[in-house]
């Protein structure tokens, strides 16, 4: 890519603003499947049920921003407009769409049995809740993936993009974070699918992304440092 349209981009980009404001449109329709569902309670009763289940919506709109961060972090620092970028974003779009309900789906189970203390009957068997947590581990395995390859495309165009030694290596901790995510997510499904596992320990599994990404985090901002150290001498 040459630097004309990466500087049209970055400072006039008609093109990445139209860009950015579908993906803004589709995030905001996902939140919106979020609680579109949702009736007027009809009783105190099922207006306290419906307060508590704005604790696992408050756990899935945590995640759709984190997503739409990522998303939004990427165009910001890499104004990619190419068809390679273009396509893997509409996938990302595509899959958040796709992975709303599971995710909440998931989250009110989670609330509704270990928070509350209710009886679970949307699930009704171990099968159910290892399928269940296969599903979910897909789906965050696909968006990180996708992810992992728009920062990829982007590692690719460093050149193109005038990215310093600090810079490439807080977008090499980037890719090493979905990396992280991503092995994680497939080591909870592989738990879910061929394990005796009931869906508890696949569904811990996940607990591993704290400190590997702490260990990540750590890793980044010493390299970055030690980039700014040498171009600063």
């Amino acid at each position: 890519m040459s630097e004309a349209p990466l500087h049209a981009s970055r400072h006039h980009g008609f093109a990445l603003h139209r860009v950015e404001g579908f993906s803004d449109a589709v995030f905001a329709f996902a939140v919106t499947l979020l609680v579109v569902s949702l009736e007027v309670p009809k009783s105190a009763q099922e207006l306290f049920h419906t307060m508590w289940g704005f604790l696992a919506f408050g756990v899935c709109f945590a995640f759709l921003v984190l997503i739409w961060f990522d998303h939004h972090t990427f165009f910001k620092r890499y104004p990619l407009t190419d068809t390679t970028t273009l396509l893997l974003k509409m996938v990302l779009l595509f899959v958040v769409l796709l992975y709303v309900y599971p995710m909440k789906f998931l989250f009110t189970l989670l609330v509704n049995g270990l928070v509350l203390g209710h009886q679970v009957e949307a699930v009704k068997s171990v099968a159910e809740i290892k399928t269940l947590m296969v599903i979910y581990g897909l789906g965050f395995l696909t968006v990180n993936g996708v992810l992992f390859l728009m920062h990829f495309h982007a590692w690719r165009q460093r050149d193109a993009l005038h990215l310093d030694q600090g810079e490439c290596a807080e977008l090499a901790g980037t890719l090493r974070r979905f990396l992280i995510n991503g092995g994680v997510a497939l080591l909870s499904i592989l738990i879910a699918r061929f394990t005796a596992d009931n869906g508890l320990l696949a569904g811990w599994t996940y607990m591993l992304l704290a400190p590997f990404q702490t260990i990540n985090g750590v890793l980044t901002r010493r390299r970055g440092k030690r980039a700014a150290h040498i171009a600063q001498a």
